[in-house]
């Protein structure tokens, strides 16, 4: 079996777009489209449904991608733990909270850990298998971390506020839901405005612009486009540096909460205990 395309296959289930792949391989997409053509016509199965705005798995093509996954996480334990001392570890997160919260702290982190080779890898959704020796996962969540094979933090309960640019045209703080639906609503992929609309019982239709991440919509808000609503600690870099203003908090406690998980195989080595420890002081 060829590995390159096990690994290319992986990589466009996990975007669920050939076109996102490709970019993330450097490759073009008709290479990538290629690769896995053949990948499917060595296994006898179809893999993708081809669709309009991607592609997505079939049962085939789904237990393919657990089982692709597991064996790349074994291959990466082990080839990390033929390097020196071990220190390259992986990351996986949000594309959002990976540019909202990470990259603001990749200098601190390179200076902390000067040794660690960080690789991040960013996911729509959770990981399905567990995580291999060398990889932390940073994930919202209703509850901490069911899979027996982690070890689990909880980083910050998720609380939402509404944000604009400080030069968005807007009545004065304080400002109630009902005020606040009357202005251009900037919403990503998770839909929080149009809940908020629903639960409010609000008759009019507020002005949705809709975007696939939370971090555009974030920078959308900065340009003055609307107001966009958040995680907090997705926003506080943008707070800090006056390029946002928060003009709503959600009520009542928090609904969900951020998570860090780790594998139970690390149990003895103090570098990955260290590097979680910096993670949970970042939300502190």
């Amino acid at each position: 079996m060829n590995l390159n395309a096990l690994r290319i296959f992986a990589v466009a289930a996990r975007h669920g777009n050939l076109q996102q792949a490709a970019e993330e391989l450097n490759l073009t997409r008709g290479a990538v489209s290629q690769r896995i053509k053949q990948l499917e016509i060595d296994l006898g199965v179809v893999l993708f449904l081809r669709q309009p705005r991607g592609v997505a798995q079939t049962p085939e093509g789904e237990r393919c991608r657990q089982a692709v996954d597991e064996a790349m996480a074994i291959l990466d334990t082990a080839i990390a733990g033929l390097a020196e001392g071990g220190d390259r570890f992986t990351l996986h997160l949000g594309s959002s909270t990976a540019t909202k919260w990470l990259m603001p702290r990749m200098k601190a982190f390179a200076a902390r850990f000067p040794d660690v080779a960080l690789r991040t890898e960013v996911h729509d959704q959770v990981l399905s298998r567990s995580l291999g020796r060398n990889e932390i996962s940073i994930w919202p969540g209703m509850a901490p971390d069911p899979n027996p094979a982690h070890h689990c933090a909880e980083l910050t309960g998720i609380r939402l506020v509404a944000v604009c640019s400080p030069d968005f045209l807007r009545p004065d703080w304080p400002m109630g839901l009902e005020t606040l639906l009357t202005l251009p609503l900037l919403q990503d992929a998770h839909r929080r405005w149009e809940r908020l609309i629903a639960q409010s019982g609000h008759r009019s239709r507020p002005v949705l612009l809709n975007f696939d991440r939370s971090a555009l919509a974030l920078d959308a808000a900065i340009n003055g486009h609307g107001v966009a609503i958040t995680p907090r600690y997705m926003a506080e870099g943008d707070l800090r540096a006056k390029r946002l203003v928060e003009v709503w908090v959600s009520p009542g406690p928090a609904q969900e909460w951020l998570y860090v998980s780790w594998s139970r195989e690390h149990v003895g080595q103090q570098r990955v205990q260290r590097i979680v420890d910096w993670i949970v002081s970042q939300f502190r």
